[in-house]
């Protein structure tokens, strides 16, 4: 078969591979009952049963968001360097009076609470330290370099590092510098476990690209994460700026079921074992496609997912053991639509624990599709049980809650 009858038939397998992906696209919407919104929140479609409020606005950046085991939200701010702490201390619903957690840590992102502390990455110098606050005054008493600089490469590109602490580990995720490099044997595209013991540092899964987020599901001891696609999968077959009909639906953003020794594709396979057009002319394309574990769940390409979180509380009916993530949503389609950005819920079966659908509920593109009044960026379930999401265009943070 020559080189062209095989990227015809590459493409042909991965239209047919991704079927399920492509179904999710979104719809033209149709008038439908909607849930409400409280003042000041954008024009958002709310699914019906869902009530959207502002609940933190003028925060200059919104990032990552965390609660600490005593209610305090923690807002990550990588460009200047700062962790916001937020409570709500006149109980009116809505978080003010934000004091600075921690200041001088450039490139600070992704966090997570374990014991009393609150832990959080630096890409810019690969390093990872923990603070907290012993007086209730908002700003750190003590903050800690758990990792010191360079444990990590120094982060350009994609500058995040995720992290999750476990009572036997932490797990901080390194993701590719660019759209899509090519060396497997590098120290990125990888899930690192650091022992909590002895800090002994071991890989724990590669192929990953861009996963900013990991977590344990509720229950069990699996880690789980969303991981994005890379750009360009039509280039090679003459996809350029402003006419990507293969780029714009291709490849799937990945919801990941992390393993111990897991290989997860990238930068040679997408989606359900499907080569890169860059990479279908290797000899060993077929051997790393043989070992890729799959995603659990594929979202539509270029919706970006970025943060999200399991439910653990009985605050919504029958959602325990689901997800909600945020879709940060880049402009990504050669026509003027945007994609993502919106708040989706993933339905866990509680017999399988795979996830086996998916909900929008807070749609933030305009009803023409065309502009995104808001970009959402990670979610977090509130101690009552509501959901949180942050938005960075519009550095606001949301609640979701059931109506009245």
């Amino acid at each position: 078969m020559n080189r062209s009858c095989a990227g015809r038939a590459l493409l042909i397998l991965f239209i047919v591979a991704t079927h399920a992906a492509h179904a999710q696209q979104p719809q033209p919407q149709q008038a439908r009952a909607r849930g409400s919104k409280g003042e000041g929140v954008p024009n958002f479609t709310v699914r019906a049963g869902y009530r959207v409020d502002l609940v933190a606005e003028n925060l200059g950046e919104a990032r990552f968001i965390e609660f600490s085991d005593k209610g305090v939200l923690f807002v990550s701010q990588p460009r200047t360097g700062v962790i916001l702490a937020l409570t709500d201390a006149d109980n009116d619903g809505k978080y003010d009076k934000p004091a600075k957690f921690v200041t001088a840590k450039p490139s600070v992102h992704c966090m997570d609470w374990h014991e009393g502390w609150l832990y959080f990455t630096q890409a810019i110098n690969g390093s990872v330290s923990k603070a907290r606050d012993g007086n209730g005054d908002g700003v750190a008493d003590e903050v800690v370099e758990v990792l010191p600089a360079k444990t990590f490469p120094q982060g350009v590109g994609h500058p995040f590092r995720a992290i999750l602490l476990t009572d036997d580990a932490m797990y901080v995720g390194v993701s590719d510098p660019a759209n899509l490099t090519e060396d497997v044997n590098a120290e990125t595209k990888r899930i690192y476990r650091f022992a909590t013991s002895t800090n002994e540092k071991s890989v724990f899964a590669s192929g990953i690209r861009n996963a900013m987020k990991l977590r344990v599901r509720p229950g069990t001891g699996e880690i789980w994460g969303c991981d994005q696609g890379a750009d360009g999968f039509g280039k090679k077959f003459g996809d350029e700026r402003g006419n990507q009909p293969i780029t714009d639906l291709n490849p799937p953003e990945e919801l990941n079921h992390y393993v111990l020794g897991g290989f997860y594709g990238h930068p040679y396979i997408v989606g359900n074992r499907v080569p890169r057009p860059e990479f279908a002319d290797r000899p060993d394309v077929r051997d790393h496609a043989a070992k890729t574990i799959p995603p659990a769940w594929s979202f539509p390409a270029h919706w970006e997912p970025e943060g999200f979180t399991f439910i653990e509380k009985n605050y919504f009916s029958n959602h325990t053991g689901d997800m909600f993530v945020a879709f940060h949503g880049p402009m990504s389609s050669s026509t003027e639509e945007r994609v993502g950005c919106r708040v989706e819920r993933i339905l866990f079966d509680a017999t399988t624990g795979k996830p086996y659908g998916t909900l929008t509920i807070v749609n933030c593109l305009t009803p023409d599709g065309t502009a995104a009044l808001g970009r959402p960026v990670d979610c977090v379930e509130a101690p009552d049980g509501a959901i949180l999401f942050s938005c960075d265009q519009t550095r606001r943070i949301y609640r979701i809650s059931r109506p009245g």
